[in-house]
Parts: C-alpha cells; structure tokens; sequence
C-alpha cells in the first residue's frame, strides 16, 4: 500500500484561492506566494474559566492624546490599521 508521505500534492497558486480572486484589491500585485508552513505551532494556552482582565485606559495629556490621534490617522491611512467595532 502507498504512505501518504509518497503521496505527491500538487502546490496550490494564489489564484486557486477563492478569497483571492472574490476581493483582488486586498491583495498586493507583487504577492510571491503563500506563507511558508512553520515547523513551530505558535498559540495561546487559556485557563479554563479564567476571564479577561478588566483595566481602564491609561490617562493621557491633552499633548499626548492629540500625538496618539496623528499616529493611529496616519497609520490608518497607509493601510496598516482599520476601525474596529468588537463588543
């Protein structure tokens, strides 16, 4: 009996990807391929029933609030960041 590990599988293209192809201006033109597979699983273990801490925000300086505000805009309007609405 054949192993799977003899098993050729085909590599699969950007193209293939539904995701991909449904929403083209997400993605970058010059995308070499998909991310290599890690040896290592990275995670996060949880505790069971353990809940999230609950801390208020730091205070800032009207300074530095207005700092903060001029670098989440412009970070936001390169790309790296987006508005979210999570409860």
């Amino acid at each position: 009996p054949r192993s799977l590990s003899y098993i050729k599988v085909d590599e699969k293209k950007l193209k293939d990807i539904p995701i991909v192809c449904d929403f083209p201006e997400v993605f970058p033109d010059t995308l070499l391929g998909l991310p290599r597979v890690h040896e290592i699983e990275f995670r996060i273990d949880l505790i069971q029933g353990a809940l999230p801490l609950v801390k208020s925000p730091y205070r800032l300086t009207p300074l530095d609030m207005l700092e903060l505000s001029n670098q989440l805009k412009e970070l936001q309007d390169k790309g790296f960041i987006r508005p979210s609405h999570s409860p």
